[in-house]
């Protein structure tokens, strides 16, 4: 199964639609400031003056807000869920738009 398949819950029963809208957020209560995240996607991540990943928005503008989100660009879904499996503060969420599940992260089912 492709991380598109899995993120979008197209698996073996077909359902979910792929290039279905994913949002990812960040728990800066847990970063720890190792900035594995903007290794793999500066596109998305970004290090603050605090020492702390914060997500950016499409127009490249640091999104400091507790809890703010940023679309998953598609063409960068693998580099964000890998950021996701590396991250040592488990602090990066991936959730679907459509209905808040989140598909990757601590809290993924």
């Amino acid at each position: 199964m492709t991380v598109q398949q899995e993120a979008t819950g197209g698996g073996a029963d077909g359902a979910g639609r792929a290039g279905e809208p994913l949002e990812v957020w960040i728990d800066q209560d847990l970063c720890t400031g190792d900035g594995i995240c903007v290794q793999y996607a500066p596109e998305v991540f970004e290090l603050d003056i605090d020492g702390l990943a914060y997500v950016k928005s499409p127009e490249d503008e640091l999104l400091v807000e507790v809890g703010a989100t940023t679309p998953v660009p598609l063409p960068l879904l693998q580099d964000v869920v890998d950021s996701v499996k590396d991250c040592p503060g488990d602090c990066i969420h991936v959730r679907r738009v459509s209905d808040g599940v989140e598909v990757f992260g601590p809290d993924a089912e």
